[in-house]
């Protein structure tokens, strides 16, 4: 089994509920197994900003699929959670991204391990580093928390999320 960290995120819609239901259909997969999860932060977005903050988290998982099959399962979630890929960067309900297999270095048309960016992005690493805070980045050879510590202060970036009452219907 490898050890794989994938984010999560979305801002369309109840974030949370997309969410939730996208890591239940997640853990119905025999070929992995969900071994952490992340609480969950509110998120600005990055990039196209003329659109709603995100709710990101992230999971551990252990599998025996490649990286490419696991990328396959993940694009298949994200389609049955209702993701339509319109504008890159853009809202989305679900995004699930493959961020580490392991220690592999993969450089493929449609796939590139570790995560293009995963290491300066205070969405990513702050989930991240609550559930793999040893995990060393393969190229880079540090682990989470030290490149999270290198981010600086991140609190105007990455909230924990709490859910409001109306989110409770």
């Amino acid at each position: 089994m490898t050890l794989a960290a994938i984010g999560i995120g979305g801002n369309i819609g109840d974030r949370l509920r997309n969410l939730t239901q996208a890591v239940t259909l997640l853990a119905t997969y025999e070929t992995l197994r969900i071994v952490r999860r992340s609480s969950w932060y509110e998120t600005v977005p990055l990039g196209y900003t003329a659109q709603p903050r995100f709710l990101n988290g992230a999971l551990a998982v252990e599998t025996l699929l490649s990286p490419h099959d696991l990328l396959a399962t993940l694009l298949t979630v994200e389609r049955r959670s209702g993701r339509v890929r319109t504008l890159p960067n853009g809202p989305r309900t679900v995004d699930l991204d493959l961020l580490f297999y392991g220690d592999r270095i993969v450089t493929t048309p449609d796939l590139t391990l570790p995560h293009p960016g995963c290491a300066e992005r205070a969405f990513v690493l702050v989930p991240l580093a609550e559930i793999l805070p040893e995990f060393v980045h393969p190229v880079l050879q540090c682990s989470v928390a030290s490149l999270l510590e290198s981010l600086g202060p991140v609190d105007d970036l990455v909230k924990p999320y709490t859910p409001s009452w109306e989110s409770c219907s």
